[in-house]
């Protein structure tokens, strides 16, 4: 065995024992009621995303363009230092994200917790769901489903701040023009949401 490959495999080792420590910490915080955000990461097609949850539901959901360490900064600012790896709490949140990417579901089902949003951020995010799958509204139809029809650039504000992304589905907002605006994840991943939904529908 090279010294090369012997190097690689022992850091594999050392990462594999340092994420098995780290579920571990979670999974005892958890049960001594000291976590206030529990997080872990998931493969998809939109690349690795990063769900975070408190006690009350989905924090926060972060896409691969997002840098970990500036999202799991701003959870401990935002809501609470207590932040851990702990898998567990993520489960039903990941398994249903699974479902809706393969095209299996169209509404997800689990708490949500918008500490991250506030005013009329969060007033826009609560009415997002309102948008059917599978089709779109303009930021002026979201302003005006607001009762600020001349907000159209706070919506846009609001959706490219939404914590939650994915699930509260600010990818069905769009120009007036119907051209796709900006996403959170990207272009590219918002016009692969939107094809998603139009093919499963």
């Amino acid at each position: 065995m090279t010294e090369d490959l012997r190097t690689h495999l022992d850091l594999a080792d050392d990462d594999a024992r340092l994420a098995g420590l780290a579920d571990r910490l979670g999974r005892a915080a958890e049960a001594e009621g000291l976590l206030d955000v529990a997080y872990r990461t998931v493969d998809s097609p939109l690349g690795r995303l990063l769900l975070a949850a408190t006690p009350r539901g989905l924090v926060r959901v972060a896409f691969e363009t997002e840098t970990e360490d500036a999202v799991l900064t701003e959870l401990a600012t935002g809501v609470s230092p207590r932040v851990l790896r702990a898998p567990a709490r993520l489960d039903g949140v990941a398994r249903q994200l699974e479902e809706y990417l393969a095209g299996r579901r169209r509404e997800f089902d689990v708490p949500i917790d918008l500490t991250l949003a506030s005013g009329f951020r969060r007033e826009v995010v609560t009415l997002l769901p309102r948008i059917a799958y599978g089709t779109t509204a303009s930021y002026r139809e979201v302003a005006t489903m607001a009762g600020r029809p001349g907000a159209t650039r706070a919506v846009g504000t609001a959706c490219a701040r939404n914590p939650v992304p994915l699930v509260v589905p600010c990818h069905r907002v769009v120009r007036a023009d119907g051209t796709i605006g900006a996403y959170r994840g990207g272009h590219d991943a918002k016009v692969a949401l939107l094809e998603l939904e139009r093919a499963a529908a």
